[in-house]
């Protein structure tokens, strides 16, 4: 009977997609009262007996639209929004294939505002300065996350490192109503809020809280997503807790609990684990709770998570992390915010290496051997206040705190060989360093408004306090060979203690020239930045058995004092279609050192030039824009590069400042232009870069040819050049309302041409990469994911010196994700990445597959979710790589995470919304 009833339910399924018609439905949308075209307006067609989505777009410039798209229906609802306007509804009789409507008028709406952001529910709304999508029109897999949704939206891309940009501009911040959501990190948000909760995305330029009280132009280059959500979800608790167990003794745990009463929202979040995650995961492959960030993944099965690698030569790392955010509001004058976080890791990590440099006349060879167990511990609290004494008056005070203590084991050996493969000089070190960092930062920003023309009068106050305390126990022996033999014995204990204050005061006041269209801004900046370095080593006595002879040459007593004063002016004009702005600030800087132990070292510079900024932005639609900009910078000089003081702490390399050093300026132009066509479903984008720099501070080494010991130094050259460019092409395809199609074609790269020196010997580099790629989504809705991407990288590098050869490199990835939805609540999911490098040395792999996967089963009535996961599958995970730069290539090895297999459980909890559902659970088919 059940086959029966199986092979019928595919029958009339069958029959349904052959009585679909296609059709093409075009038309204009004016203004009733003069005929104006309007362009953004959202058109969009729903099933008459559920008012499901069917299709939508968007009208161009001259207020036209076209609707292409299949069903076996015989009428549908045509509806027509836009901001300021009343909402327009039709009946469309689907009856042939080419349906013209001619032109559709629409009125002007007394309350529009109101009509448009609550009672409509079209699935995107272009608005001046924001692109709003409505959720619910949007079809997801079934407990999706806010990210899962971010990847349906057009123009919307997220990356396999978790980045996010809307038309290529990148996501640097992601509200909740409005607030932020666990601080700065937009993964623990997109990660971690499900799709049910929400109601709408809006996407608009990023602006602080001041910017936006003034009304000023924002970042245009970033974008911020604000969270909607639903006014029946805002009250209520719901969150997830997970645990696994595995083989090799690897485990993982995470538990997230969120209270949400209108305006008040109370989160809190706990975990560890021992697979290399800084933070935590719910049983799945995608990381939770922040993972995502800037997640990179490498051949050797190693990955860098916001800047901080694991595995792949960091060793094996355990983590823990616990957390919790509060946000309210106090009236109608204060909304407040804070949050915390715990987080701690463990690593052990063994490393070998064997080094090739080259020299302008000969060449060298390093091998190194080390092991480092280290353990931290951080803890960080941040709060935030919004204070609008009234309409015209707003105060911003945001303070944050931080604590930091880490020790670190150490231990290596290193010997050093000349071309004949003669030993030179070798070493051994043994180290254990204890650190206590403390820092305090706090933002206050008070802006006052006048008028109604744009006039305001802002103060910013920004400063900060850190303090580092450090013991340092090192024991090394270096041994120099030759003629002239030496050893170098260390046994010596350093109490480190670093101080720093910095204070920045920043005045503008904005004259409007024409109402809200020309202004001209005030401002003087000044700065002032202290630093107290103090080192005091000792070596061991053996008379007291103690560390108490004070060795002077490895001592040091700085204190650092940069202060800046700018004054500057701008320029701003405001137009219906661009926006452009003229920026100039005079700096007058002066560095100043004080050496409490070395007095002759003392250096005072004073620095004076002239700062320039400028952009011009113009929209050729709602749709299409171009941005240009252009920037003169200066940059002193560190004063570590500036002092003559001779630094002997590593005994092979001796570091030595250049008090005639000049300051830096670069020249740098940056373009980028994007679109998004609505009528066709594509999207391209384009960015480049290019920045002159002049007096560039290059390191200066001289080795020399006998014990291979430098001495290094610093120098100014000219000529160096770098730049940037990269874009992107993407369009979607509707093959019927089960399945989709989304290509994508990209590219980007980078070129350099450099100043530097190879053992005092000038040169100059010149670096080209090019980088690019392929990929397409296949979705068979309920059914099947299929996202592959290529990626090929091509770098070609040339030198002026006969002693580098001219490289070129290619290398190759492949990354294959699949997801396959079974019947009975199954989900098997699949991470593949396979990468070739053909460049690298004889007996190293040259090519290495990676793959994880994962099987889950939902429980409990979809509230449980139990997982089996498996990292490295193939067991390929490998620690040996190469690395080849201007002047060396090196090749590693060091531990990784190698193959385990994990079972975990997850439950989730909600009572959101009536009855504690979450709210329309509704599927939509839609592109």
């Amino acid at each position: 009977m059940r086959k029966l009833l199986f092979a019928v339910t595919i029958l009339c399924s069958l029959l349904s997609f052959s009585q679909s018609k296609d059709f093409k439905i075009s038309g204009k949308i004016v203004a009733e009262e003069d005929n104006t075209p309007l362009e953004a307006a959202t058109v969009y067609l729903e099933r008459e007996k559920d008012s499901s989505l069917v299709s939508y777009t968007i009208s161009d410039k001259e207020g036209s639209f076209q609707l292409e798209d299949k069903t076996s229906d015989q009428n549908l609802n045509l509806l027509v929004s836009y901001v300021g306007y009343q909402s327009y509804k039709q009946k469309i009789a689907i009856n042939k294939s080419n349906i013209e409507l001619g032109e559709i008028k629409l009125k002007v709406s007394s309350n529009a505002l109101e009509e448009v952001l609550i009672k409509t529910s079209a699935p995107v709304t272009i608005k001046k300065d924001t692109l709003e999508f409505n959720v619910k029109s949007f079809k997801t897999k079934k407990d999706a996350t806010v990210e899962d949704l971010l990847k349906q939206l057009p123009g919307v891309e997220v990356d396999e490192e978790g980045k996010i940009t809307v038309n290529g501009k990148e996501v640097n911040q992601i509200l909740v109503n409005g607030k932020p959501f666990f601080g700065n990190d937009p993964s623990i948000t997109t990660k971690n809020l499900t799709k049910e909760i929400i109601e709408k995305i809006q996407v608009v330029d990023t602006k602080t809280k001041s910017e936006a009280f003034t009304g000023e132009e924002g970042d245009a280059e970033n974008k911020t997503i604000n969270l909607t959500i639903k006014e029946e979800n805002n009250k209520g608790v719901f969150g997830r807790v997970a645990a696994g167990a595995g083989t090799d003794k690897r485990y993982e745990f995470a538990g997230m609990f969120n209270h949400f009463n209108n305006d008040q929202r109370f989160s809190a979040l706990v975990g560890g684990n021992n697979i290399n995650s800084p933070g935590f995961s719910f049983g799945e492959i995608e990381k939770m709770f922040g993972s995502g960030g800037s997640t990179s993944w490498n051949s050797n099965g190693s990955f860098s998570i916001n800047g901080r690698q694991f595995g792949g030569g960091q060793g094996i790392t355990t983590s823990k992390l616990a957390g919790a955010n509060f946000a309210d509001n106090y009236g109608k004058a204060l909304e407040a915010s804070a949050d915390y976080f715990y987080s701690g890791s463990s690593s052990e990590n063994e490393s070998n290496s064997q080094r090739e440099t080259i020299l302008s006349d000969s060449r060298f060879f390093t091998n190194s051997r080390s092991r480092s167990v280290s353990e931290s511990n951080s803890h960080t609290a941040n709060a935030d206040f919004e204070i609008e004494i009234d309409t015209t008056f707003m105060i911003n005070v945001r303070p944050r705190f931080s604590f930091t203590k880490t020790n670190t084991d150490y231990v290596s050996n290193d010997e050093t060989l000349d071309e004949d493969q003669v030993l030179t000089n070798q070493s051994s070190l043994n180290s254990f360093v204890e650190n206590q960092a403390n820092n305090f930062t706090n933002e206050i920003s008070a802006t006052k408004k006048f008028g109604n023309k744009g006039a305001f009068l802002r103060l910013n106050l920004d400063n900060s306090i850190n303090n580092n305390e450090s013991d340092d126990y090192i024991n090394s022996v270096a041994e120099v060979f030759g003629t002239n033999p030496e050893t170098i014995v260390r046994d010596q204990f350093t109490d480190g203690d670093n101080n720093s204050t910095n204070l920045r005061a920043d005045l503008e006041y904005r004259l409007p020239i024409k109402a809200k269209e020309i202004f001209v801004k005030f401002g003087y900046q000044y700065q002032n930045n202290k630093d107290e370095n103090k080192q005091s080593t000792f070596d061991f006595n053996n008379a007291t058995n103690a560390y108490d002879d004070f060795n002077l040459a490895l001592s040091t007593d700085f204190e650092y004092t940069d202060t800046r004063n700018s004054p500057g002016i701008e320029l701003s004009i405001r137009k219906e279609k661009w926006f452009a702005r003229f920026g100039a600030d005079y700096v007058a800087r002066t560095l100043k050192n004080n050496d409490g132990l070395r007095p002759q070292f003392n250096v005072e510079r004073d620095f004076k030039a002239v700062e320039l900024n400028s952009s011009f932005r113009y929209s050729f639609s709602k749709n299409s824009t171009v941005y240009v900009s252009y920037n003169l910078s200066n940059r002193p000089p560190a004063l570590r590069q500036l002092q003559a003081f001779e630094d002997v702490s590593n005994p092979l390399n001796t570091v030595i400042g250049n008090p005639n050093l000049s300051p830096t300026n670069s020249h740098s132009v940056y373009a980028n232009f994007n679109s998004f066509n609505w009528q066709e479903k594509t999207g391209f984008f384009f960015y480049s870069n290019f920045t002159i720099t002049n007096d560039a501070v290059v390191s200066r080494t001289t080795i020399d040819p006998e014990t291979l010991t430098r001495i290094t130094t610093y120098d100014n050259v000219n000529g160096n050049k770098n730049g940037y460019f990269g874009g992107s092409f993407r369009k979607k395809f509707k093959i019927d309302s089960l399945r989709s199609f989304r290509a994508r074609v990209g590219m980007w790269g980078n070129f350099s041409e450099n100043i530097n020196y190879n053992n005092d010997v000038q040169y100059s580099s010149k670096r080209l990469g090019f980088n690019p790629n392929l990929g397409f989504d296949y979705i068979h809705n309920n059914v099947f994911e299929f996202r592959p991407r290529y990626r090929i990288s091509l770098t070609n590098n040339k030198y002026d010196i006969d002693a580098f050869e001219d490289r070129n490199f290619t290398s190759h990835n492949l990354d294959l994700n699949t997801a396959f939805f079974l019947p009975k609540g199954f989900e098997w999911r699949n991470d593949i990445a396979y990468n070739y490098n053909p460049n690298v040395a004889e007996g190293f792999q040259k090519d290495a597959w990676f793959w994880n996967a994962s099987v889950s089963y939902s429980v409990l009535k979809d509230k449980g979710l139990l997982t089996l996961k498996v990292y490295d599958l193939l067991n390929q995970n490998t620690n040996a790589r190469r690395t080849a730069t201007l002047d060396y290539i090196e090749d590693t090895q060091s531990t990784v995470l190698r193959q385990y297999f994990m079972l975990n459980f997850s439950w989730k909890f909600n009572s959101l919304g009536p009855k504690g559902e979450s709210g329309d659970s509704s599927m939509y088919f839609i592109d």
